[in-house]
């Protein structure tokens, strides 16, 4: 019980936060590129709207920029209390299953 409270305690609230929302910006982003680039290439004759695209691409990877810093500094401090993210963190972001012996979805 008390391994489980220090382990709660050392880990910043915001981290679970940070952690998801950089998961799911990263795989917007990465989709977003694939809209992007015929997006980029038939705007291509408006600079102005090139340019605001360009803006809002760069945006947004400034908040994937600013969520990796904040990232890193979260889980710099949780290895700086010399404590363990445990599995069932991990578990609540990645979004697995809980339940040993769950068969995989292709069976």
């Amino acid at each position: 019980m008390t391994e489980k409270y220090q382990a709660d305690h050392a880990i910043p609230r915001w981290l679970h936060f940070v952690l998801a929302a950089d998961r799911a910006g990263s795989a917007a982003y990465v989709g977003a590129g694939f809209f992007f680039a015929p997006v980029l290439a038939i705007a291509s004759p408006w600079p102005a709207l090139t340019t605001v695209l360009w803006i809002v691409i760069a945006l947004a990877g400034l908040w994937l920029g600013l969520l990796g810093i904040a990232m890193a500094t979260g889980l710099a401090i949780v290895l700086r209390s010399n404590t363990e993210i445990p599995e069932d963190y991990w578990r609540s972001i990645i979004d697995y299953p809980t339940g040993r012996g769950n068969r995989p979805a292709s069976v």
